[in-house]
């Protein structure tokens, strides 16, 4: 089963490999000009067409993208649940006791980092108050009417509810609503009870999730055939809608999360330095295909068999370390949409003139924490979380089409800081850990012999 896993992986590293080659990220790129620039044609603003002409092209414009996010969404949780499953069960219960918590303690400590980032930055730079002073979206009128004295009602009583709420008690329904955190949970349960099986049955369960990973695999090259189409369709559709004078009003609240983004990364290459004791800008070098392929995908999912390849080719991590590490990091460690969460959130309360209380910004941050670890790995999942820490915050949830022309680009940047944490804490565990016996070659080697 291994051996079938292994080569179902290699075959879609090949495949991502060629469209790194072939520069998918520029293509998108292009594309995503492209269709700001058609956007900006078909803008009611214009006044060379009517709304409601702008509206139907907008849709049809749109159509690929939004079949490429469902085509992703649609494998999202058999391909996260696989991976997990298989990620634990190909390490023994002693490797599980020795990484499991390190793993968990690091992808906790590397949020809390991400997410102190971007609130220090979203509190001196305010870019939320910037774009409520110059009244410069559509809903202007509404955010300079709001009292800016308003408090948010956010209690600190509904945290234990909440951390009860992370066991779901029918899986079944958390996977049809999308709760990706109680998914993750209950998954990582099962992958630990995977590890109690005796061999004979075991291999069965393991061959089975193979199959579905292939399943899954499959269905993931077909949707990047449509990522440069899907993303200027969607750019088109969002630019025509909102206009240019929205774009560049969120301008300086772009600003700021990038900034966000580059400082949470020279954490991640300090990281490698210290910890991983390896020179940051080979490792740097070394990862530049797998940060292009995740910026053009946005989909940490989609990306993943080439981090393993990655991993264990060019960075030299242990099969065992990688194996376990990557799958559950592609959920689980979110460091970059953690970031981006935090500064959108302060970001929307301060443009619709909520001031926010150090016990408000503290829940807020904890609740995204805990959000962020259940962030759908796939292109626009850290808005449909965003939208619950909004609500659960006492924040406008429609405050998200302030900053909905311009999430796919932040979505963009901020997968590619994603996966780049998920390879750093590779090389970190990679050289505590790294002599580790690497079970899948040893399994491979018995089962050839």
């Amino acid at each position: 089963m291994l051996d079938t896993e292994i080569k179902s992986l290699k075959s879609l590293n090949h495949y991502l490999q060629r469209l790194v080659e072939n520069r998918l990220w520029l293509k998108v790129i292009i594309a995503l000009f492209l269709g700001v620039g058609v956007g900006l044609l078909l803008s009611p603003q214009n006044g060379w067409i009517t709304k409601s002409t702008a509206d139907v092209l907008g849709n049809w414009l749109a159509l690929p993208g939004m079949l490429f996010l469902k085509l992703v969404q649609m494998i999202m949780i058999p391909l996260i649940v696989a991976s997990i499953i298989t990620g634990i069960a190909s390490n023994d219960k002693e490797n599980l006791k020795r990484l499991g918590g390190g793993v968990l303690l690091y992808f906790i400590s590397t949020t809390i980092i991400s997410v102190t980032i971007g609130t220090v930055l979203a509190l001196i730079f305010r870019p939320g108050k910037f774009l409520h002073q110059q009244a410069e979206v559509d809903h202007a009128n509404a955010l300079a009417n709001t009292d800016e004295s308003t408090e948010l009602s956010f209690g600190i009583n509904d945290i234990p509810n909440a951390i009860t709420d992370l066991l779901p008690e029918n899986p079944l329904a958390s996977m049809v609503s999308g709760e990706m955190l109680s998914i993750v949970i209950f998954t990582i349960i099962i992958g630990v009870a995977v590890l109690s099986l005796p061999d004979d049955l075991l291999k069965p369960v393991k061959l089975l999730l193979g199959a579905v990973q292939e399943i899954c695999m499959t269905v993931v090259k077909w949707a990047m055939l449509l990522v440069p189409i899907a993303v200027f369709g969607l750019m088109a559709q969002l630019t025509s809608s909102v206009g240019l004078n929205s774009l560049s009003g969120l301008g300086f609240y772009v600003l700021v999360v990038l900034i966000g983004l580059f400082l949470l990364v020279g954490v991640y290459l300090l990281l490698v330095s210290l910890l991983g004791q390896s020179n940051p800008f080979k490792f740097l070098r070394k990862i530049t295909d797998v940060q292009l392929l995740a910026f053009s995908t946005t989909s940490s999912a989609a990306v993943m068999p080439l981090s393993l390849k990655t991993a264990e080719e060019e960075l030299k991590v242990n099969g065992s370390i990688s194996n376990f590490i990557i799958p559950i990091g592609a959920t689980v460690n979110m460091d970059g949409t953690a970031l981006y969460q935090t500064i959108t959130t302060l970001f929307i309360a301060q443009a619709y003139g909520l001031e926010m209380g150090l016990l408000n910004i503290i829940v807020v941050v904890v609740t995204i924490v805990a959000a962020s670890i259940g962030t759908p790995a796939i292109p626009g999942g850290g808005v449909v979380i965003l939208a619950s820490v909004l609500s659960s915050a006492g924040i406008p949830a429609e405050g998200i089409i302030i900053i909905i022309g311009v999430e796919r680009l932040l979505g963009m940047f901020r997968t590619a800081v994603n996966v780049t944490g998920d390879l750093t804490a590779c090389m970190v565990f990679n050289r505590f850990y790294g002599k580790i016996p690497d079970l899948i070659t040893a399994n491979l080697k018995t089962t050839k012999s």
